[in-house]
């Protein structure tokens, strides 16, 4: 499993895991797309480079989901991998595939503001790396 969503009286949230921090930021990302939009018919058409940077890894972390989200509101995107890399345990660069959005292909589920530092939690346990992460909808 990739991720969970997690329920909040007010906002939504998600659970995600992954086998590195690399897998665990690219899941988070599938988990904020899937809040916004179904992302099973997505297509990799296009390339997307995208970059972030934050004091510590959980500013990082909502930085970078930050990111995710401009390009699916401004940018009008769906993305469909992210191929997540550290130049520094602070600086993300990503190589992400997608396409244009389309509202009958991809219809909104959510509308999603902004991705919060409310019980944003981001950890290790074992081999496992894990977040929780709400966002403002």
């Amino acid at each position: 499993m990739q991720f969970e969503l997690l329920e909040h009286p007010a906002d939504i949230g998600f659970r995600a895991f992954g086998t590195s921090v690399e897998e665990l930021f690219a899941n988070c990302a599938h988990a904020l797309i899937s809040i916004i939009f179904d992302p099973s018919d997505v297509a990799p058409v296009q390339q997307i480079n995208l970059h972030a940077e934050g004091s510590d890894r959980e500013s990082l972390l909502v930085n970078w989901l930050n990111e995710v989200l401009y390009y699916v509101d401004t940018r009008r995107l769906a993305f469909h991998s992210f191929a997540v890399s550290f130049t520094d345990p602070c600086l993300l660069n990503c190589s992400a595939s997608g396409e244009t959005r389309d509202p009958l292909k991809h219809p909104v589920r959510l509308s999603v503001k902004a991705v919060t530092y409310h019980q944003l939690k981001l950890s290790k346990q074992a081999e496992t790396w894990f977040a929780e992460v709400y966002v403002d909808v």
